[in-house]
């Protein structure tokens, strides 16, 4: 077989091309290019300045702050190591995390003592909370304030007539009725030393009011009549003391009425321990009366005995922090604050948060209406500038200026609009299954307008309490000031009645109430409220029938008359037969039949009733099927007063 040869191969011409570049290279220098040899040079020259200088070395990781969970990754860039090492070191632990996944503190901290890290825990302020940015005040810089007294009791019981007698004025004689409407606060003077005194309202309905009373006060004094005793609003008053931890002195009021009985008042309050000093106990008892001015000046150094040992203190040197007594919307001012400044001291111009608003302190005044530029702690002033109308026992704090505040303000209004929200929605799918089983539930809606915040709040507290069955209120929308068009719109719109409390409608409001024929109730006392919308809410309701058995009539004889049917002879054993009343027809027991009469005779004479022991002759509408002996119960449907 012929061997196949093939042409030698020539060797690679690498080296060749290599060579015909340097001629190529050589070639340049005609056009001007360097010589091989300096190009060769400069570029060792450049290469010797490029060479990387030496890192430094790293300083290993000492301490990391955490504040919560972290990623893998996230643990791994704070403790400069691969997040393959962490995950490693984390399945030695039990635990198997990729990168993404958070690991809890406790994992973190195992983890970062492996590398000997120590791990600080930094918890996170949240801003919106006054609680947790409230600063923590140096001892030193503590110094004595008034204490804030609350009078408490029952209705009538002389609360206000006393602090007119400390202050010397009549507030009363303004009051609607004689009863304290909204909370006043006032600063008097005794023996060289301030005492704020807070007039919290006595009627059940301000439940509510007393309680936010009962917040801001250092001692509380409870109001009793020598000659009615504990009532039940005095029991509620006492709780709300006792509940906030207030020290209680007790004034035994209307000692000049000769059927006065301070023995039986302190046996009362024993049951409630409230037990007199006199008898063992540590409760301050003091004999007054407040319309002939006796006793008071006994009543106000047991107040400051109580407040000196109370040792009440704070720091006039920063930042105002307190709470709002009452709130309303002025005509000329706008929204006006009633606050208690309970640290620091509360400026002209200070940038504030209130609740979910906030403003600039643009004027001050004090108890007496006049202007103040500064008030420190335990002062009650009215202030004006703010946005909005807070709600009476909202929190106030004062910062540093006024951008922080609205940024404060407005996450504060969002948090509170996200909760409502979330309790609405809760609240409604609770309600469902409610309100499938009660089926359907009339709504008597209404529309709340009042002078103050304190009385809107009171007001919607009494109306809920309100209890009709099958009929509920609701209410649609509530605020403070006169009562204007676009409330009368909405009730037009929603078929609400408006209710006004010490607050007039606006002559456009009353004239379109009037075209829209909206219903508006004026009131300047909360019992006349609750009375009217109770007597709407039970107007409301279908009428509800109740069946009256009116009489028993026993079947003697039977006659059958050719197009009249089955006549009944009858005798009327107990009560009487109605013409108009249903009937039963029982037979051994069983009713067998109801339905209406047709005919009721006395002999031949047609008769409205039959009285008991007489007889009659009875037919019952489409139904003959009547037999001796049968019993008659005749009843009438009465309407049920709700």
């Amino acid at each position: 077989m012929r061997r196949k040869t093939y042409p030698k191969k020539e060797k690679p011409r690498k080296r060749k091309l290599s060579k015909h570049r340097d001629d190529k290279e050589h070639l340049h220098v005609a056009h001007g290019s360097k010589p091989k040899k300096q190009k060769e040079a400069n570029k060792n020259q450049k290469t010797a300045q490029q060479k990387p200088v030496e890192k430094p070395v790293e300083k290993p990781v000492e301490k990391i702050t955490v504040s919560g969970p972290l990623t893998v990754g996230e643990l791994a860039k704070r403790l400069k190591k691969e997040p393959s090492e962490i995950i490693k070191k984390l399945m030695l632990l039990g635990i198997m995390a990729n990168i993404n996944q958070e690991v809890d503190m406790d994992a973190i901290t195992l983890i970062a003592e492996e590398y000997g890290v120590e791990v600080e825990q930094k918890v996170e302020v949240d801003e919106t909370e006054f609680e947790q940015i409230e600063e923590q005040d140096d001892p030193d810089q503590l110094q004595e304030r008034p204490p804030v007294v609350t009078v408490m009791g029952h209705v009538d019981h002389g609360k206000t007539t006393l602090l007119d007698a400390i202050r010397h004025t009549n507030v009363t004689a303004q009051e609607a009725g004689g009863i304290t409407q909204h909370i006043g606060a006032y600063q008097v003077e005794y023996e060289q030393k301030k005492i704020t005194f807070l007039d919290t309202p006595g009627h059940e309905a301000f439940t509510t009011m007393r309680a936010r009373g009962a917040q801001v006060t250092d001692i509380a004094i409870i109001v009793v009549a020598a000659d009615d005793g504990v009532m039940p609003q005095t029991r509620e008053a006492i709780n709300h003391a006792q509940a906030a931890k207030v020290p209680i002195i007790v004034a035994i009021n209307k000692m000049d009425k000769p059927e006065a009985n301070p023995e039986k008042v302190k046996q009362e309050l024993m049951e409630l321990n409230l037990v007199p000093e006199e008898w063992g106990g540590d409760t301050i008892f003091v004999p007054i009366s407040a319309l002939k001015g006796e006793g008071l000046d006994e009543l106000m150094e047991m107040v400051l005995l109580v407040a000196e040992m109370e040792e009440l203190k704070a720091n006039p040197d920063r930042l105002a922090t307190g709470t709002v007594i009452e709130a309303k919307l002025d005509k000329g001012k706008g929204p006006v604050a009633t606050v208690l400044v309970q640290n620091g001291t509360l400026r002209v111009g200070d940038p504030i948060v209130v609740g979910n608003t906030f403003g600039r302190v643009r004027a001050m005044t004090n108890d007496n209406g006049q202007r103040i530029k500064e008030a420190g702690p335990s002062t009650p002033v009215e202030i004006i500038g703010l946005q909005d109308v807070p709600q009476a026992g909202d929190q106030f704090k004062v910062f540093e200026d006024e951008k922080k505040a609205r940024a404060i303000a407005e996450a504060r209004a969002e948090k509170q609009k996200q909760k409502e929200l979330a309790q609405t929605q809760r609240v409604s799918l609770e309600e469902l299954f409610q309100q499938i089983k009660e089926g359907d539930i009339k709504e008597l809606h209404v529309i709340l307008k009042a002078d103050v915040q304190g009385s809107v709040e009171a007001l919607k507290a009494a109306l809920e309490k309100i209890e009709v069955e099958g009929v509920r209120v609701k209410i649609i929308h509530s605020g403070v000031g006169a009562i204007t068009e676009s409330d009368i719109t909405l009730a037009a719109a929603s078929n609400a009645i408006v209710i006004g409390f010490n607050v007039r409608p606006q002559p456009q409001a009353k004239q379109l109430a009037e075209q829209e024929k909206v219903d508006i109730r004026l009131h300047r006392i909360i019992y006349n409220v609750t009375e009217e919308i109770e007597n709407a809410m039970k107007g409301m309701l279908d009428p509800e029938y109740r069946e009256k058995v009116i009489g028993t009539v026993e079947v003697r004889q039977i006659f059958k008359v050719s197009k009249v049917g089955t006549i009944a002879g009858s005798y009327v054993k107990e009560g009487k037969i109605t013409r108009d009343s249903s009937v039963r027809l029982i037979r051994d027991g069983v009713v067998i039949h109801e339905g209406k009469i047709n005919a009721l005779k006395r002999f031949k004479d047609d008769v409205r009733e039959v009285a008991q022991g007489y007889e009659c002759g009875i037919t019952i509408e489409n139904y003959n099927d009547i037999k001796e002996g049968d019993i008659i119960e005749a009843y009438v449907m009465e309407e049920v007063k709700r």
